[in-house]
């Protein structure tokens, strides 16, 4: 019983950073987006 919840911790403590780290590519993404339209806009 010990061992499955020790497990379980250990699995939502993955899951969180996994989280977060999906959390700040996306807003990577979405800044390098930004920087290519306001470089379209220019452009015009």
């Amino acid at each position: 019983m010990r061992k499955l919840v020790v497990l379980a911790i250990a699995a939502t403590s993955l899951l969180a950073a996994a989280c977060n780290t999906i959390e700040g590519a996306g807003k990577d993404v979405g800044a390098a987006g930004q920087a290519i339209e306001e470089t379209a806009q220019d452009a015009k």
